[in-house]
């Protein structure tokens, strides 16, 4: 029985966990954050008493 010589190039999922989606995820939070930042910067006030939830 012989073994194949050529592995096949698979293609990288879209969905799940893969380097896209991780990357994507990064940046979407270091996002977030410095807009939380920023807005209680601007405001003075916590995210929470920004909100109405303290």
């Amino acid at each position: 029985m012989t073994q194949p010589t050529v592995t096949p190039k698979l293609e990288e999922p879209k969905f799940g966990f893969n380097s896209y989606a991780e990357r994507l995820n990064g940046r979407a939070a270091m996002i977030g954050f410095v807009s939380t930042l920023l807005v209680e910067y601007l405001t003075g006030q916590g995210l929470l008493s920004w909100l109405g939830l303290y």
